[in-house]
């Protein structure tokens, strides 16, 4: 399944408390679970907050599912690139 990194301007997400963090996070998991009630295959892994910023990392069958969910959410999706490698410091060793 494709991945894709997901870049949200979030104005001062970077100074979010914790409860603020774990609301973002119970709104965007119950449009996920929405969504795959109605068989769409799409998956958060994980987020950084970064500044103003999120850089979200997400498994899903299209980029239009991202976009579906950004607007249910109320999240944006200002940019989204699929990921198509991987690489750390152990890649050197290969």
């Amino acid at each position: 399944m494709p991945k894709f990194i997901i870049e949200r301007n979030l104005p001062d997400i970077g100074s979010a408390d914790q409860q603020t963090l774990s609301g973002a996070a119970a709104k965007s998991n119950a449009v996920l679970s929405e969504m795959r009630a109605e068989d769409k295959d799409i998956e958060w892994e994980h987020s950084y907050v970064a500044g103003d910023k999120t850089y979200c990392v997400y498994n899903c069958e299209s980029e239009a599912l991202i976009h579906e969910h950004a607007e249910r959410s109320g999240f944006p999706a200002n940019a989204i690139t699929e990921i198509k490698n991987h690489i750390d410091p152990t890649t050197a060793d290969n």
